[in-house]
Parts: C-alpha cells; sequence; structure tokens
C-alpha cells in the first residue's frame, strides 16, 4: 500500500510539448519494493519528459495525434477507469491512475505487491485506491479558495512539504492536505523560538552566507589497455552563516551541471532538518541506473555560528579530470624524470592555482636540477625532496 510517483502536468494545447511537469515526487525505496516484487514484469518510472510524452498520447491530448491507433483506441482498449498502461521505453508501465481537471492532469503510479504478468485485478491492488484517493486530495487542496494563478503557484510550492507530513516515503498518513498545512502552521505559531543549548551565542550585524566546495580525486593510471584505471571523487561542502535570529531557516540548493555525475553517499551535518528520501537512497554501493536521483539537492537547516561541513559526498564520474603519464629512469646518481599532463575536454581550462608534485622518497636531497618545462616552471620544495612544477592558469593542452 504505497506509491512509487506523483506528478501534477499543466495541459498546454498548442505548446511543442502540449504539457508542463509542474511537481513531481518519486519515492527511491518504494521503486526497490517494486523491483523486488515485480521481478521479470518490472518496468522503471521513468523520467518526466519522456512520461510526459507517453501519458499525453494515451490521454489523446497531444495535438498533432488524430490517427486511430489499435493498441489505444480499439474496442478492446475501451477504458471505464482512470488506470492507464503507458507505453515508454518499449515496455508498458501499468497500472498508472491519470486524470484531467481543470487544464492539469493527475497521475501516480501504484505500488503493485506481485508480479504483472498476467496482470493483477484491481480491485487486489489496495495502492490504487490510495493513489487516487491522495490524487484527489492534492485537487482539493490547489482548487478550494483559489483565486488567480499566483494562489496556485503559491500551493504548487507548498506541496513538496506536506506531502512529507500526508505521504511519507509513499505511504498515505492523510488526504486532507489542509490538515497538514494546519498543522505546520499551528507548531511555527503556537511554539515560540527557544535559544538552543548547542548554539552559546546569537550574531549581530550584515547577513552574510558563505559556501566553499571542495573535491578531490584519487586516481590511479596504469597506461595500459589490459589494466583498467581506477580513481575516486569525493566532495565536502562548507558554510559559514552570519545571520541574525536565534534559528534562522537556511536553504542550499546544489545543482549538477550539464551531464554531471549524480551524488552518492550523501552524510549531512546534524544541523540539516529534513531531506528527500531520494538523497539518502542514493549509494555508490548500488550500480549506476538512469533513474538515479540527479538533484537539485536541497538542505535545509538551521546553522550553528562557527563554519562547518554542510555534507559530505561521493560521485561517480565516468572520466578522470586529468589524464597524466610519469616516466622515471635512473642514471648513476642521476634520476631522468617525464611528466606529462592532459586535460580531459569537458574540463575548462581555466584554474586559479594548478600545481603538480613529485616527490621522491628514500633518495636523499635534490642537489641539482636542470628542467625543461612545456608551460610554467619548477621548483624544489625546501625540504630537498619534492619537486613542484607550478602549471600556472593556462597550461593545459587538448
Amino acid at each position: 500500500m504505497a506509491l512509487r510517483a506523483v506528478w501534477l502536468i499543466r495541459h498546454e494545447p498548442g505548446t511543442p510539448l502540449g504539457g508542463t511537469v509542474r511537481f513531481s515526487r518519486r519515492y527511491p525505496t518504494v521503486e526497490k519494493r517494486a523491483k523486488a516484487f515485480n521481478g521479470m514484469t518490472y518496468v522503471p518510472v521513468p523520467e518526466d519528459g519522456p512520461f510526459l510524452r507517453a501519458l499525453l498520447f494515451q490521454l489523446r491530448l497531444l495535438d498533432d495525434d488524430k490517427d486511430f491507433m489499435e493498441r489505444r483506441d480499439g474496442c478492446s482498449r475501451i477504458n471505464k477507469t482512470s488506470i492507464y498502461g503507458l507505453s515508454v521505453g518499449g515496455e508498458e508501465l501499468w497500472p498508472v491512475i491519470a486524470f484531467l481537471r481543470d487544464s492539469m492532469i493527475y497521475a501516480s503510479v501504484p505500488l503493485v505487491e506481485q508480479a504483472l504478468s498476467p496482470r493483477p485485478p484491481l480491485i487486489s491492488i489496495s495502492g490504487v485506491s490510495q493513489g487516487l484517493e491522495l490524487l484527489l486530495g492534492i485537487q482539493d487542496f490547489l482548487y478550494s479558495s483559489q483565486k488567480n494563478d499566483t494562489d496556485l503557484h503559491t500551493k504548487l510550492s507548498q506541496l513538496p512539504d506536506l506531502l512529507l507530513q500526508a505521504c511519507p516515503l509513499g505511504t498515505l498518513l492523510d488526504a486532507n492536505l489542509q490538515n497538514s498545512l494546519n498543522s505546520i502552521n499551528s507548531v511555527s505559531v503556537t511554539q515560540p523560538q527557544k535559544q538552543p543549548a548547542w548554539k552559546v551565542g546569537a550574531y549581530k550585524g550584515k547577513a552574510q552566507i558563505s559556501i566553499s566546495i571542495t573535491e578531490t580525486v584519487k586516481c590511479m593510471q596504469y597506461g595500459k589497455q589490459d589494466i583498467a584505471d581506477t580513481w575516486q571523487v569525493a566532495g565536502t561542502v562548507a558554510c559559514k552563516c552570519d545571520l541574525e535570529g536565534v534559528m534562522p531557516a537556511v536553504t542550499i540548493s546544489l545543482s549538477l551541471p550539464t551531464n554531471g555525475s549524480p551524488l552518492q553517499d550523501i552524510i549531512v551535518h546534524p544541523c540539516v532538518t529534513s531531506l528527500d528520501s531520494a538523497i539518502l537512497t542514493s549509494s555508490s554501493i548500488d550500480t549506476m541506473e538512469d533513474s538515479a536521483f540527479s538533484g537539485p539537492y536541497k538542505f535545509p537547516f538551521t546553522p550553528p555560528l562557527e563554519s562547518f561541513n554542510l555534507c559530505h559526498y561521493t560521485s561517480q564520474v565516468p572520466v578522470p579530470p586529468i589524464l597524466g603519464s610519469y616516466h622515471m629512469k635512473e642514471e648513476g646518481v642521476q634520476l631522468k624524470v617525464t611528466v606529462n599532463f592532459k586535460l580531459h575536454e569537458s574540463v575548462r581550462n581555466n584554474f586559479e592555482v594548478c600545481e603538480a608534485h613529485i616527490p621522491f622518497y628514500n633518495r636523499g636531497p635534490i642537489t641539482h636540477l636542470e628542467y625543461k618545462a612545456s608551460f610554467g616552471q619548477l621548483e624544489v620544495f625546501r625540504e630537498k625532496s619534492l619537486l613542484v612544477w607550478i602549471i600556472g592558469e593556462y597550461g593545459f593542452v587538448y
């Protein structure tokens, strides 16, 4: 008795896509249960774009869709309910609950706790009634006392917090979202803010927030076809918040760059008040899937006075940012070293500081240095056992 995903789609005739996804929520923990229950008949929940196209096609809401389709319009496909099967990626996603009210399409995918072939009777799927009840509750919430599009936008922005209470982890507790809103408002009004024990003082002055992101790439490159290179990426988001008030509320949102790899193994500071379940369940142990949560990653928190690490994470990037090779040849008391670096084409050739450290362990101090560098300069560190190649800001070639 749970839901795998929920969507609100605005039907917009005359536009290229025919509609816009105004809200969507997925429940990765329920999705894993669906994969276990459905077995070989499991079909993953698609991304918003493919789901939008498949749903509008099934509901005959596309402007250019005038042809008869046997698998959709045939006599054997007469639909007397709001339950559909969507063709996505050559597979059929079923059951999908969907209905259109006031130019808004309400849709959800309930959990089926058994194999999908042959299709079980709808009356045996308890998630269908729960999904329909939640969608009707969302409809009542959105259009009760609504006056204009601004009111609708405001209520849509409240849905993420309301569903955390009304449908946590995909399990419906209360379809009346107004109850959840009243509960949130009553808590904020009736409970005065108190100075927490861990916050020994208060800040007075200009409000400012400083954020720094540090990523470390550890890489072992062999330069051989029979031995695969290995690398791992770990990052830290550090914050310093200078804000007045006893318990200021801050939300930081992290977005991935184009074609960026999803963040995994996310560990947050205790001051973070809530998180989307998709953030917590993303793990590097699991096989990377197309459905992996790719953000934005939102962290609501109440900051301490001092600097702190908001979160730590890992990421499985497809290639290391810098490719390098290292060769060393010993001739008597001399060492000839050749070092080559190449910046990957996806990384911008723009650095504030770029240095390569070449250590020499258990060989004594460096007494003489001759070098030829394509960019920058080479220096002997003060311990006389470390060479530092100062490459500079634009020292890489492609």
